[in-house]
């Protein structure tokens, strides 16, 4: 495809669910691929983009029952340019002659003028058989738009909660921001508000303000000076339950992008904080963050790119007082910022990801201080990566117990909280307090 077909949206649509779908690249990484030279036909084909993936195998089924036969391999180009138009007659509330008009001319562009008439047919359609086809889809389990191994273990996992997580994934997340307490506070809400957005404090956590319309962060006025970051309020959690002092020695495994980093250094400037990541690139990230936010220390801060598990390649013998394993999961709570993952995962990576959790719970805790505390955090909704993860270390490790939360979010479980997608407005996240025995 040349340069100049990404001019139209729809085309570069194309372009980014095939990055996602074939290549198995992440929405971020297919958009930092994208040639599109329009900054609003960027948005417009990120926004396609990630409506059909949430909806993919619903819009695959309308798919099937619209078309006198399946497309050819070949022509799955053609089969991709009939979800984005049914995702906007169904999903996006265009105007439904226009959208028509509009996917059906790209098969031109693409060389493939016998489409046009195929792709007319079925878009219209749809628009004629729209409220018996949608009630047909209601009784099936493609409504729910995830892959069978995942909607088998929601079912599994959560038998009376699995259709809340499913829909819940199939809203787009709202803009979190954490508000850094060593700012003013009103006054960055009323920049905020003065700039046109809607600022909403949370039920819950005092730094966390939602922001409408969602916007660039760096449109937002006071992101360069600081005032805030972007994080949703669920991974600000972590900060708080840590329950960290100021003479501590803090340990934060698997950090990028920083965004709880710097959450505890905005509570507690002075600790004596080691940071890793085993991607250079993401440590940076990491590093620009604290600056941006004005906590840099190279006195009482050491970041270390390595491989947290290999302990013998970092660490230095002395023994830290709190221990944050922002585990390595597969990202099941985040679904709904991040729609490719329902496709880009698998029960395979479910127990790759279980293998390396347990691994560096069980070389990590070797680290801590007697009376110390681990938080073991994932952004997952599967108890293989949660629950069930922390019962297995404990049985291996008498000198840890899970600690109760008393808090007001969560779901209890045996050994921790597990928050669903869309409870309080938060993502998918689990938390274990684990403490050392003295």
């Amino acid at each position: 495809m040349s340069k100049s077909s990404f001019d139209n949206a729809r085309l570069a649509t194309l372009a980014i669910l095939s990055e996602v779908l074939d290549s198995h690249k992440s929405l971020a990484e297919a958009d930092s691929d994208s040639r599109v030279q329009s900054a609003r036909d960027r948005a417009f084909a990120m926004h396609l983009s990630y409506g059909v993936l949430r909806w993919l195998t619903a819009l695959e089924w309308l798919s099937g029952k619209l078309l006198r036969k399946p497309l050819r391999r070949k022509d799955r180009d053609i089969q991709r340019l009939i979800l984005i138009g049914l995702y906007q007659l169904w999903q996006d509330g265009g105007a439904d002659h226009a959208a028509t008009h509009a996917t059906a001319e790209c098969a031109k562009k693409l060389k493939k003028a016998w489409a046009v008439p195929v792709i007319n047919a079925v878009l219209r359609r749809f628009q004629r058989e729209k409220t018996e086809l949608i009630r047909l889809l209601d009784q099936r389990e493609e409504r729910f738009a995830h892959p069978g191994w995942l909607l088998d273990s929601l079912k599994h996992d959560w038998p009376e909660h699995w259709q809340q997580i499913a829909r819940a994934n199939q809203q787009p997340g709202a803009l979190w921001l954490r508000l850094n307490r060593r700012c003013d506070a009103t006054e960055t809400i009323n920049d905020l508000s003065a700039a046109g957005f809607d600022v909403d404090r949370h039920v819950t956590l005092e730094d966390a303000v939602k922001v409408s319309p969602a916007a660039a962060v760096t449109r937002l006025p006071g992101f360069e000076k600081g005032r805030f970051s972007v994080q949703d309020p669920a991974a600000q959690l972590a900060a708080g339950l840590l329950d960290i002092q100021g003479h501590h020695a803090v340990l934060d495994a698997c950090a990028a992008p920083g965004g709880k980093t710097c959450h505890i250094l905005e509570k507690e400037p002075g600790v004596k904080l080691t940071v890793i990541d085993r991607s250079q690139s993401r440590l940076t990230q990491v590093e620009e963050n604290m600056d941006r936010l004005q906590l840099r220390d190279t006195q009482n801060q050491r970041l270390v790119t390595a491989d947290a598990a290999d302990t013998n390649e970092w660490w230095d013998g002395s023994f830290f007082d709190r221990i944050l394993l922002d585990a390595p999961c597969t990202a099941t709570g985040v679904i709904r910022r991040h729609p490719e993952i329902k496709w880009l995962r698998s029960r395979d990576q479910v127990q790759e990801a279980v293998t390396l959790q347990a691994k560096l719970l069980q070389r990590l805790w070797s680290l801590l201080t007697p009376g110390g505390i681990l938080l073991y955090a994932t952004c997952s909704v599967l108890r293989l990566e949660n629950n069930a993860q922390i019962q297995a270390f404990l049985e291996k490790q008498p000198d840890a117990h899970a600690e109760q939360l008393d808090v007001s979010w969560g779901e209890h479980q045996d050994n921790g909280r597990q928050i669903f997608p869309g409870d309080q407005e938060m993502d998918g996240f689990f938390y274990a307090r684990l403490k050392k025995s003295h």
